[in-house]
């Protein structure tokens, strides 16, 4: 028996397999250890495998296709429907197997090293600003234990935290003193870490001609074109912007029945990084609108009859649509460009 589509159910080190002929008939139900992948799969005729978008995904992925595999991940919501059963790894690798086969299900694109890469840095930069913003609340709750309020922004932190323990010398213990100084230095070196990080990510943009173009498109940054770029690789996945706009959340929900549409808030679905990124550059858009609506006479017009808020998401919306356009068509950014 010719096994045409194989299951996979990843984990550390025991990975459940399940591979089927092309009757549907079961060719192998099995748990392999991780030295015992590659050694498996080599042996295996090339085949279509399926694996869940999760962590280490995209590695296998990438060392199967190099021996010959279709490989094609899918994320895990789309291939819950598909177990039968209680959950375990048997049933979890056996409803990948089928979930794979269908003609409609939707796959997620195989990254490259270089991608993968870069999106660690801005992970991990953007947990590093997430430690940052604890610790400077920390520091801003414990000096009001004691009276002392400093002013909104991390800046004051550095610039009055050190006056006002000062002048408060007499009032205030040694050892408090101390351990606010130390909270400080440890948020100096966070922030020392984030901009080391932010040139690394500026660097991998001026070295990336698609990260560049994008960067022309109003409200999107080297951090935001860095991520996209990173996150997207072939635009050409997706069938249209709308479809990019969806995945990234930037869409409203549907919740239709019996031929009546009936639209909610925007979605949320996919990456929240993102989508943060968008609507944070979108929100720039709508400051600049505000103050020269004559060159956002779109997003003016929108905002006239609009709350802000829904005019930023709006903008968010349409920068997708247009980065999937730059992406899928290789074109340049053209701020005057009118569709004939």
């Amino acid at each position: 028996m010719k096994i045409t589509t194989i299951g996979i159910d990843l984990a550390k080190d025991a990975f459940q397999v399940h591979g089927i002929d092309e009757h549907g008939k079961i060719c192998v139900k099995r748990s392999l250890k991780r030295k015992e992948m590659m050694e498996f799969f080599t042996r295996t005729e090339p085949c279509l495998i399926g694996m869940e978008s999760c962590s280490g995904a995209h590695y296998w992925a990438r060392r199967l296709r190099d021996v010959g595999h279709t490989v094609k991940l899918m994320a895990p919501q789309f291939v819950k429907p598909y177990v039968k059963g209680n959950k375990h790894d048997a049933a979890d690798a056996e409803a990948i197997c089928e979930a794979v086969r269908r003609p409609t299900m939707r796959f997620v694109p195989i990254k490259t090293v270089d991608q993968q890469s870069i999106l660690a840095v801005h992970r991990v930069r953007q947990g590093m600003i997430k430690a940052r913003t604890a610790q400077a609340n920390q520091i801003r709750g414990l000096l009001a234990e004691f009276g002392l309020i400093v002013p909104v922004g991390i800046s004051h932190l550095f610039l009055k935290v050190p006056t006002m323990l000062d002048e408060a010398k007499d009032t205030i213990p040694g050892v408090f003193r101390e351990l606010i100084h130390r909270l400080l230095e440890h948020m100096k070196e966070l922030t020392r870490q984030v901009d080391q990080l932010e040139i690394q990510i500026h660097q991998w943009h001026r070295a990336s001609e698609v990260s560049r173009n994008l960067e022309q498109i109003p409200g999107v940054g080297p951090i935001t074109a860095s991520a996209l770029v990173a996150s997207i690789g072939d635009a050409r996945n997706f069938k249209n912007g709308r479809q990019l706009a969806a995945w990234l959340g930037l869409v409203p929900k549907q919740h239709s029945s019996g031929g009546k549409t009936r639209l909610q808030g925007i979605s949320k679905r996919g990456d929240s990084y993102l989508r943060t990124l968008l609507v944070h550059g979108a929100r720039a858009v709508v400051k600049s609108a505000e103050r020269k609506p004559e060159q956002h006479v779109w997003l003016s017009k929108l905002m006239d009859r609009s709350h802000n808020n829904i005019a930023t998401v709006a903008q968010a919306n349409k920068n997708a649509r247009v980065i999937w356009a730059l992406m899928a068509h290789e074109q340049k950014f053209r701020s005057d460009y009118v569709r004939t």
